[in-house]
């Protein structure tokens, strides 16, 4: 019998280059003239996925998420991954936002993953649930490439991570 040949989908963060992102926006507003003298902070609450900003007022709070996640997309952090809150009012006029951070596949999200590859009927090729990751075998490394290729063409929400490949 053929060996059977396996990969995972998953999603992530890196959260080093997170914090690198984040260091860099902290740095550009300190040096920015439309930030100076203004309340404004970031934070990174690195065990919980959690970015949270806060600024004195609205054109800064938008300003501020600007800097913010174009240092995100520079590093390569993918903006799919961020799940954007709201701008929420906060006690001595200042505004706060969270931005949490998508680490792992939600159960929805590895239903759709699941049920894209079985609709799209592969020769051979079964997609299973394993937590938070979708493992996805075959027979052959042909069909796998061929799942891979497709899953990059679909939209699920989430940046998807294709690891473990045996």
């Amino acid at each position: 019998m053929a060996a059977q040949n396996s990969f995972d989908v998953t999603t992530g963060v890196d959260l080093q280059e997170v914090d690198n992102a984040l260091n860099q926006a902290r740095k550009e507003v300190g040096q920015r003239y439309d930030f100076k003298d203004a309340r404004v902070e970031i934070d990174f609450k690195r065990a919980e996925g959690l970015i949270a900003l806060a600024a004195d007022n609205d054109m800064r709070m938008r300003a501020l998420f600007d800097v913010v996640q174009s240092k995100l997309i520079r590093r390569g952090v993918p903006v799919k991954n961020l799940d954007i809150g709201e701008v929420k009012p906060a006690g001595g006029d200042t505004l706060t936002r969270e931005i949490k951070l998508k680490q792992s596949l939600d159960t929805e999200t590895a239903k759709k993953v699941a049920a894209a590859i079985k609709e799209q009927k592969f020769k051979k090729v079964q997609a299973a649930i394993m937590g938070e990751q979708v493992r996805v075998s075959s027979g052959s490394r042909d069909e796998l490439q061929t799942v891979i290729t497709f899953l990059k063409t679909q939209e699920f929400g989430v940046a998807l991570q294709f690891g473990n490949f045996r």
